[in-house]
């Protein structure tokens, strides 16, 4: 599936709540997601990382659409590589 394709069905799925919800609240479940993906990463618990992996990437996918941005055109930004230095792999100091 296409990041765009992805981002579409999100918003079939959830955007008429997401939008009665407002974006400050779907910021919130966001960042609840991004928690429950740090403690699946902390504790390498590989059975909940896809699903949480998942997660994160729809609550962003919902934030960008209630935020007028198709995540397809902004990945851009990466196309030629590190957005500082241009390198692949990224060759700017820490």
């Amino acid at each position: 599936m296409e990041i765009d394709d992805f981002q579409g069905l999100v918003e079939k799925i959830y955007l008429d709540r997401d939008r009665e919800r407002g974006i400050p609240r779907n910021y919130m479940r966001f960042v609840e997601e991004v928690g429950e993906l740090s403690e699946a990463l902390f504790h390498d618990d590989r059975d909940n990382l896809p699903g949480e992996f998942a997660d994160v990437f729809a609550w962003l996918s919902s934030l960008a659409s209630l935020s007028g941005i198709r995540l397809e055109d902004v990945i851009s930004k990466y196309r030629e590589g590190c957005p500082r230095c241009h390198a692949v792999p990224c060759s700017c100091k820490e």
